[in-house]
Formats: C-alpha cells, sequence, structure tokens
C-alpha cells in the first residue's frame, strides 16, 4: 500500500468539505513532489465549491496557491532538488492541487522561494501574479502588451496612465507591482481609505476610493492626466466597477476583467473586453507563463514583487473551511489567509 496524506475532500458537486486520506503521488517526468507547508486560499475555491466551476471529477481537491519543500524529483527536471523550498501553480487535477499534505507540482510553473521569504508569504503569489500578468500581457485572454522581461519590450508603455480598480485585492496588488515593471505613469488605482497606504506601497502614484461613481473618477483623473486611458484592470468585476472602468476606457482601449462580462462591446468606441483565463496550463498561456516564472525567484529575491499581506489560519486543513466562509461573506480584505496542511489533526 502506497504511503497516505491527509486531504481536503469534496466529496460530490456543491457537496460540503471533509477531511479524508489519499495516497501520496510519485512525480512523472517533468514535475516534482511536494510536501506542502503553506497553501493560499482564493475565492475561485469557493466559487468551485458552490457551483462545480472547472471541476470534472470528484471526490475533488481544491487549491491553487502552495508552497513547500521538494521531496522527489521526476524525470527531466534539471533545476530542482530534494529539499529546495518551493513555490507553484496548481492545477484543477488532484494530483496537483494545494488542500493537501503532499502534490505534485509541474517544474516550468515552480520556482525556488528566495531565503528572505517564508512559505506563508510565497503561497500567496503564485494564482494572484499569474491573473494579473496573463491579464497585462496574455493574447488571448488579456490586453496583449508586451512583457517587460523579452528583450523585445523597451519602454514603450512608459508615461502612458492604467487605471486598476481593486488595487487591495490579491490580484490588484499584483497589477500595480507589474503596471510599475511595465513602465506605465501615473498608476491609478482604487480601494478602500483603509488600503491607501498598502496600495501605494505596492507602486501605485494615485489613489481614489473606490466608493467614486465612473463620472467623479474620470473628472479626478482629469485634473492630473489628459493622456487617454488604453487598459483598465478591473481587479473586482463586479457588475458596477465594470460600469466604471467602461465610462473610463478610451476609444479602442481594453477592459480586463478576472470575472464574466456584464458590459457589452458593442456599446461603442470599439472599447473591447478582455476576459481572463490565468491557468499557466492552457496552451494560450503556456510560452507567457514559461517564460515569467523563469523569474519568479528573481523578481521576489530582489523585491521587484512583493507578496501579499496574509493570515495563517489555525487547525491545518479544517482551517480553510471556514477561510473560505469569511471570504465569501466579504469579511477578509487586503489579506490572503494561509492554511498549514502539515498541522493537520
Amino acid at each position: 500500500m502506497s504511503p497516505q496524506q491527509k486531504a481536503l475532500i469534496l466529496p460530490k458537486k456543491q457537496g460540503n468539505f471533509e477531511l479524508s486520506s489519499r495516497s501520496i503521488p510519485s512525480p512523472g517526468p517533468g514535475q516534482l513532489l511536494v510536501k506542502i507547508q503553506s497553501a493560499a486560499l482564493n475565492p475561485v475555491d469557493y466559487k468551485m465549491k458552490d457551483t462545480g466551476m472547472f471541476v470534472t471529477h470528484y471526490p475533488a481537491i481544491l487549491g491553487s496557491d502552495i508552497a513547500g519543500v521538494v521531496e522527489a524529483v521526476g524525470e527531466g527536471v534539471k533545476n530542482f532538488r530534494k529539499g529546495d523550498r518551493v513555490l507553484a501553480h496548481g492545477a484543477f487535477t488532484n494530483d496537483l492541487t494545494g488542500f493537501q499534505q503532499y502534490t505534485l507540482t509541474v517544474a516550468s510553473f515552480t520556482a525556488k522561494i528566495p531565503s528572505s521569504l517564508s512559505f506563508d508569504n510565497a503561497a500567496t503569489v503564485p494564482v494572484g501574479l499569474d491573473t494579473a500578468l496573463v491579464g497585462l500581457y496574455g493574447k488571448e485572454y488579456g490586453a496583449g502588451i508586451t512583457p517587460p522581461w523579452t528583450k523585445s519590450a523597451g519602454d514603450h508603455e512608459s508615461k502612458k496612465p492604467i487605471v486598476i480598480l481593486g488595487g487591495s485585492s490579491s490580484v490588484g496588488s499584483y497589477a500595480i507591482q507589474l503596471a510599475r515593471l511595465s513602465g506605465f505613469y501615473p498608476i491609478i488605482t482604487t480601494a478602500s481609505n483603509s488600503n491607501e497606504d498598502l496600495v501605494r506601497n505596492f507602486g501605485a502614484t494615485h489613489f481614489f476610493d473606490r466608493n467614486l461613481s465612473g463620472q467623479q473618477l474620470k473628472a479626478a483623473i482629469s485634473k492630473f492626466t489628459d493622456s487617454p486611458i488604453e487598459i483598465v484592470y478591473d481587479a473586482v468585476s463586479l457588475p458596477e466597477t465594470q460600469s466604471v472602468g467602461w465610462e473610463l476606457l478610451a476609444e479602442n482601449g481594453t477592459l480586463v476583467l478576472t470575472l464574466y462580462a456584464t458590459v457589452k462591446e458593442d456599446e461603442g468606441k470599439g472599447r473591447k473586453i478582455a476576459q481572463i483565463f490565468a491557468s499557466p496550463y492552457v496552451p494560450q498561456n503556456d510560452e507567457l507563463c514559461r517564460s515569467s516564472w523563469s523569474m519568479v525567484e528573481k523578481w521576489l529575491s530582489e523585491g521587484t514583487i512583493q507578496p501579499n499581506n496574509h493570515e495563517v489560519l489555525p487547525n491545518g486543513l479544517e482551517g480553510i473551511i471556514g477561510g473560505l466562509e469569511r471570504m465569501k461573506l466579504g469579511q477578509i480584505s487586503g489579506t490572503k489567509l494561509v492554511a498549514h496542511p502539515q498541522e493537520t489533526q
């Protein structure tokens, strides 16, 4: 019998989580076996539980933000060895998810954790960073601008304004940091007033209260820039924020959304909608995410990308259940929730 581990299982569609046991998988070619020390929570996790979106087989294990220690290395993996501290973006298949004590990761979407960061810090990075990144640079699921780490980038975004709605969210904070890396200026963001210092620390140059209407925000922005706003990144993507973003957007501009569109592209002026699908495992994102993941260790080490603020949940994997409920009720702001699977009783 293969070694067993504890896992948080979703037994059926729209069912309730259960603590269970399952076999520890073995890494195949290009994969790593990772002992998970920290797993972060995302809104998509409770949406998957409530709706069954993205889940094709039950019982299912969720969780895509992974940080831990390499236990074994699969064939063909050259950049990692046993004992390395790593972070990784999981996939929607049970052997590659985070709400368990051991998981497989794909080496191409795994990076080493700099010594300056904890497992908890690192676990806040993968999904938020990839979502921000695909939204800005993805050709199929994003605005399609040239990634700043590629040789052809130059500084062609320099001195162009960008608006990021929901800058204190996990995705919003990484969008701000990538906008800074791309040379956008001004970097305009909205959040609650209590999170102004947070978003400014990430690189926002201009802050506005998230409760301003589209007209109010447009008037405020016009006081310091008359350049057309070609990209609005809506990290909230509720109907009301989409309306605000649409109103700010220049002719032929792109509104980047993390949720389904409620505004319609045929409402004039050639404005476009980019609906993000941030998985690095789809062919459309493969090349982009392979190149960006090769940069993650360097970005984190140099402080170019800073992890989210976080809160550690008690009771190991079982703590995830209450954490997702708090997220669903809108009780979390400017903070990423992190669980410690190895502390499961």
